[in-house]
């Protein structure tokens, strides 16, 4: 496995609208390899999410990292979606959002508080799965990537556009309250 570079804002591939996967090719070696490889990026910088076209592929990909498991005992794992489809719904809500392609930045973007979301997993099965609030979120944003679109474009205002060091010192408490 490797660690890959990510693209940073202003590279194309960050604009450009991924292409899909063939069905077939999920379970090659050469698709496999990007998994694992886009799972070793994720965790080096300490990514929630990471999108192929992040690392320089135009591919219809995305990783998300889901909670998986009961009151006793709650595992965090990286989700694999390939060819994803999402449908949103419910209310929406701003938070706080960062990016790994667009480095020590965070601002508050409105998203929807419920997906439904489709594709398919890393074996190349069906996934079709629901989620609310925090990992609707992050699908979201991961899914952006994919038709070539940034955190910052979703803003609907620049007013809380911050570097990370001033979010840490006068935005984060806003989301422990």
């Amino acid at each position: 496995m490797a660690i890959l570079k990510v693209a940073q804002m202003g590279h194309p591939v960050l604009r450009t609208r991924a292409q899909a996967i063939d069905r077939r090719d999920i379970k090659s070696p050469k698709i496999q390899r990007l998994i694992d490889d886009m799972i070793e990026t994720m965790h080096e910088y300490h990514g929630i999410g990471l999108a192929a076209p992040q690392v320089h592929e135009g591919l219809r990909l995305f990783l998300a990292v889901v909670e998986e498991g009961d009151e006793r005992e709650t595992v965090l794992r990286p989700l694999a979606v390939v060819n994803p489809d999402i449908k949103i719904s419910g209310e929406t809500v701003e938070d706080w959002e960062g990016c790994l392609s667009v480095a020590n930045i965070r601002g508050r973007v409105p998203r929807s508080r419920d997906v439904r979301l489709r594709g398919f997993d890393r074996h190349g099965e069906p996934i079709d799965v629901k989620l609310r609030d925090y990992p609707a979120r992050v699908v979201q944003h991961e899914y952006d990537h994919l038709d070539g679109v940034l955190f910052l474009d979703r803003m609907t205002s620049m007013e809380t556009l911050t570097f990370l060091d001033e979010y840490g010192k006068y935005w984060a408490r806003d989301r422990e309250d």
